[in-house]
């Protein structure tokens, strides 16, 4: 990729334009990252960019940006520019062409200013974006409130590049947030959800929701996270304190390569315990009756607001409704604990209860016996080929209704308790059941 870019930085020059690698592919390789993309600025109009790249997409020219595909890559072509007002807080009404220096004024943050010629290897810096980045500090350029008012967006972004990069967030930078976090209701819930999700898939994602919570954007973007704050739990099992201490907690302790689906499944799993919070004088306690039910139904409604695909909210789903069942386990029938093993996403689903133990009380006993179990279940497929099926009992006159599915259940959960050793010993099973007419 790199390569294919700077081919064509090479055939800008050659023509006798300015061409620059821009932004965060600066960023990363300063930092010693591998971009995931590279940006092109240059002082060529989009017309001219066309001409020397003829399959190129004009899909963006209104704002300077040629998209050129090479060698299976596709890369950016920004002309270098000024913008107007944004007056709907996301784009720029007009932009006019102009200078490298011009175009770092109207970036978001220093760090992501900077410019590179890779051809010659000389670094362009004008807005103090080397020594930010040495300091490891996220600055606004300009005036904080200007840039985050051209695009609420990037007030996510700075939380995102703070967290992903381990940075500290400039005051005067922070103070903007704060005071503009509100206006994070004009942002489309689908940009909202893309940063969210980068700085949840970040290792350092606890720190992402510290700054998520510190700024007010989590009462912006995700306000039932705040609604935890204060929610007391019994003490005896959560000795960490409320559920928001205890879900903060569990965030610090997922493994850094945690899927999307475990990360929310640890932020709304108790989700519902502030609306399901009772306290029982008989037992001297506090109890929180279906709020593993009622959470999962608050999930999906979460989700669905930040417009997460249907793969995501039945996974988050699934894992909330799932999560108390472990306290069961140890007494489960073979059967039954086998199904629960075979779910889709279980290992999803047996991380997220780690964590929840990890996050409140330390006792692993439950998820020991399940890991023990799926060691001892590996010799055979969890979820084997049916010795009996539905047209074994039609041969043998079983007539439709509830006793027909009753009794293949019935049959299987007793082949997953090894019963059968085969199929011939199933059959002898259900010659010796009375067919339901």
């Amino acid at each position: 990729m790199k390569k294919a870019a700077i081919d064509i930085v090479k055939k800008l020059q050659e023509s006798g334009y300015e061409a620059l690698f821009a932004g965060g592919c600066v960023r990363d390789q300063l930092l010693d990252h591998i971009p995931g993309d590279y940006d092109i600025a240059t002082n060529a109009t989009p017309d001219q960019v066309i001409e020397l790249f003829p399959r190129a997409n004009t899909v963006g020219a209104h704002f300077g940006v040629a998209l050129i595909k090479k060698d299976g890559f596709h890369f950016e072509i920004a002309t270098f520019r000024t913008d107007g007002d944004y007056s709907d807080g996301r784009r720029p009404d007009s932009v006019s062409f102009s200078t490298a220096k011009e175009d770092a004024s109207r970036r978001d943050f220093t760090v992501n200013g900077l410019f590179l010629d890779p051809v010659s290897g000389e670094l362009i810096d004008y807005v103090n974006g080397q020594a930010d980045l040495k300091a490891e500090v996220i600055r606004a350029i300009g005036e904080p409130e200007d840039r985050f008012s051209e695009d609420y967006l990037r007030m996510l972004r700075a939380i995102r590049f703070a967290t992903v990069l381990g940075f500290e967030i400039e005051p005067a930078t922070k103070r903007s947030i704060k005071s503009l976090s509100h206006q994070t209701a004009q942002i489309a819930p689908e940009r909202i959800k893309q940063e969210l999700n980068k700085i949840w898939r970040s290792p350092h994602r606890q720190r992402g929701f510290d700054l998520l919570v510190e700024t007010g954007l989590m009462k912006a973007v995700l306000p039932e996270i705040l609604d935890l704050q204060g929610c007391e739990q019994p003490p005896q099992w959560h000795p960490e304190g409320d559920v928001f201490k205890h879900t903060r907690l569990m965030l610090g302790h997922l493994p850094d390569d945690a899927s999307l689906p475990l990360v929310l499944s640890v932020l709304f799993h108790d989700i519902a315990k502030p609306a399901t919070y009772t306290y029982d004088e008989a037992a001297d306690r506090i109890r929180f009756n279906g709020h593993d039910k009622l959470g999962s139904e608050m999930a999906v409604t979460i989700l669905k607001r930040l417009r997460y695909s249907n793969e995501v909210i039945d996974a988050v789903e699934a894992a909330v409704a799932n999560h108390m069942k472990f306290k069961d386990v140890q007494k489960m029938r073979t059967a039954t604990l086998k199904r629960f093993i075979a779910k889709d996403r279980f290992n999803d689903e047996l991380e997220l209860h780690r964590v929840d133990c990890a996050g409140s009380n330390q006792n692993f006993g439950n998820y020991d016996y399940v890991r023990e179990k799926i060691t001892e279940f590996e010799s055979k497929p969890l979820m084997p080929k049916r010795f009996i099926n539905g047209r074994d009992l039609i041969e043998r006159s079983w007539k439709a209704g509830p006793g027909f599915g009753e009794l293949l259940e019935k049959a299987f959960d007793m082949q997953l308790e090894n019963k059968f050793q085969d199929r011939e010993e199933a059959l002898i099973w259900l010659d010796g059941q009375t067919p339901d007419h």
